[in-house]
């Protein structure tokens, strides 16, 4: 499957967009705390962001899910 055979390329991207930018902390990492806090006063550029940074997070566990359940 294609994304098996792309896992460090889904990797990369999780290290690059999906922790970009990096200073004063991940930008997903402050949407995340935002959400968790109760995600007051977001708006739907934040949820975009949310799904931009979030993306390669969420194929590189559906990678993982699929190369185990596989025992590849």
């Amino acid at each position: 499957m294609i994304l098996i055979k792309n896992i460090r390329i889904i990797l990369l991207l999780c290290l690059t967009l999906g922790l970009a930018p990096f200073f004063p902390e991940p930008h997903i990492w402050g949407k995340l705390k935002w959400i968790c806090g109760g995600a007051k006063e977001m708006q739907l550029m934040d949820w975009f962001d949310v799904f931009l940074h979030g993306s390669p997070f969420i194929l590189l566990i559906i990678a993982l899910t699929i190369k185990l359940k596989n025992g590849i």
